[in-house]
């Protein structure tokens, strides 16, 4: 049974209770958590805030770096441990596991190295004035983790936080805690202070309501659904909490007539069926130049079909979804695409080695998608892609902006001037053009527009996120 890990130790919580760990390739239980309620995250918080005042606070920015790098190396001793839990606890497939842990290990890398090179800057201002800006740490951050990328997204989000300064309570999805669990225990075995990082697990109506009303949380991340990022938004409104929401999205992979085509199609399958689908980022729609709609449908159709869902452990192009709810709801989607009669190109299969008790979803691929459907408005979560076609740029620009999110587009064309004019008319956070993702480097920052949240998580930005300005001004006459 796994406990919380508070102030460098596994606690019980205080309910007595406990949250089955379901293993998705086969539906079986297989450990059990603490379901803890908001007495266990009043406990984390005080030793978070314990920590900081007397031990956190008073280390140099090279001293928590040497830390975080500590971190890093000690990761990258446990990738294949990491990366085995992962595969179990999320059904996610070999590689997909192991290169997550991968990231986590460059997330802390790059953070150690980021420490110390948090400036601030000197103002220039009036005679017999010197004025200065410091960056100081929130304090004490509470992080709310979702289920698909559990160590990626701490490693951005943890990571980010206590090189600026922080240190952190952190409620992992109660359907992914494991590796968190794991990564806190190496934290304390190379020498984090009791209470910088503290796990605390369990529903989030439960625990994560808790921590996001919590008075002694200076600053909330949360990456996760819209409507959960909303009730986060209100809740700490009513205290002037600061927030960073990554909220999801529906973005589009734009394919123009001029595209590469055998470089664009390996990258529009890959990000629909990462983790199965289960991505914010995921390219769910495609936008595809009427000139070449036809050709193209057909080559992805043929790959579609060759698509194989099985158990994580048999490291297939597709393990199966988190948990029987996830696949219902994509169920339903497409029980509605059958009702509107929007018609499907080709869909993957399940191996016969799949036990009949997981969560498995085949890879679908559905085209003439009408704008307005759900389809193409809302985040299905798993691995099916609506395509439509456009007729010219201002179509492309129009069928891409027309949902409430604003994540991450894709654009595929040779016409440099076309690739800017697409970058600035696509309300996106991030748009990448000629790829996607482009390797999902640590460097780059991430985060929405509209719907799909605000501030911004990876790179050198998110230290901006974690900290608080403070302008010093001294007249000396």
């Amino acid at each position: 049974m796994q406990r919380n890990y508070i102030a460098n130790a596994p606690v019980l919580s205080s309910s007595g209770l406990t949250i089955a760990v379901i293993d998705p390739s086969d539906g079986q239980v297989f450990d059990h958590l603490q379901r803890s309620h908001a007495g266990d995250i009043d406990d984390a918080v005080r030793a978070a805030r314990q920590c900081m005042n007397a031990v956190w606070s008073k280390l140099s920015a090279a001293e928590r770096g040497r830390l975080l790098m500590r971190l890093s190396a000690k990761v990258a001793e446990h990738v294949d441990e990491l990366a085995a839990i992962e595969q179990r606890d999320c059904g996610k497939p070999t590689r997909q596991a192991r290169a997550d842990a991968l990231a986590l290990v460059r997330y802390f890398e790059f953070y150690a190295g980021a420490c110390d090179k948090l400036h601030g800057e000197t103002l220039p201002y009036l005679d017999g004035y010197s004025v200065l800006t410091w960056r100081e740490p929130h304090g004490v951050t509470g992080h709310i983790i979702p289920w698909n990328y559990p160590m990626q997204i701490f490693g951005r989000s943890v990571g980010g936080a206590l090189a600026a300064g922080n240190v952190c309570v952190v409620k992992p999805a109660e359907d992914a805690c494991l590796s968190l669990l794991r990564v806190a225990q190496l934290a304390a075995e190379v020498g984090f202070p009791a209470g910088a990082i503290n796990i605390v697990t369990g529903y989030g109506h439960e625990v994560g309501d808790a921590l996001a009303r919590h008075p002694g949380i200076d600053h909330i991340s949360f990456t996760g659904s819209t409507g959960v990022g909303t009730l986060i938004q209100q809740v700490a409104a009513e205290r002037h909490c600061p927030v960073t929401l990554e909220l999801g999205g529906k973005s589009p992979q734009i394919v123009f007539a001029d595209a590469d085509l055998d470089a664009a199609i390996p990258s529009v399958i890959n990000a629909i069926v990462q983790n199965a689908g289960q991505t914010c980022s995921a390219g769910s729609r495609l936008l595809v130049d009427q000139a070449i709609y036809e050709p193209l449908l057909a080559r992805l159709g043929d790959a579609f079909a060759k698509l194989r869902v099985g158990p994580a452990a048999m490291d297939l192009e597709v393990g199966p979804l988190i948990r029987q709810s996830q696949l219902q709801r994509v169920w339903d989607f497409l029980s509605d695409a059958q009702v509107a009669d929007i018609p499907m190109v080709a869909q993957g299969y399940i191996v016969d080695e799949a036990p009949e008790t997981g969560f498995y979803q085949v890879p679908t691929l559905l085209r003439d998608v009408p704008v307005a459907h759900r389809l193409a408005q809302e985040e299905v979560f798993g691995p099916v892609l609506a395509a439509m076609s456009f007729r010219d740029e201002d179509h492309a620009v129009e069928l891409a902006n027309a949902t409430r999110f604003g994540l991450v587009a894709g654009v595929w064309t040779r016409d440099g001037a076309r690739q800017l004019r697409m970058a600035r008319r696509v309300k996106s956070g991030q748009v990448f053009v000629n790829n996607y993702g482009a390797g999902g480097g640590v460097e780059l920052p991430f985060g929405g527009v509209r719907s799909s949240g605000h501030g911004r998580e990876k790179g050198f930005e998110a230290l901006y996120g974690f900290t608080t300005l403070k302008t010093v001004a001294i007249h000396h006459g």
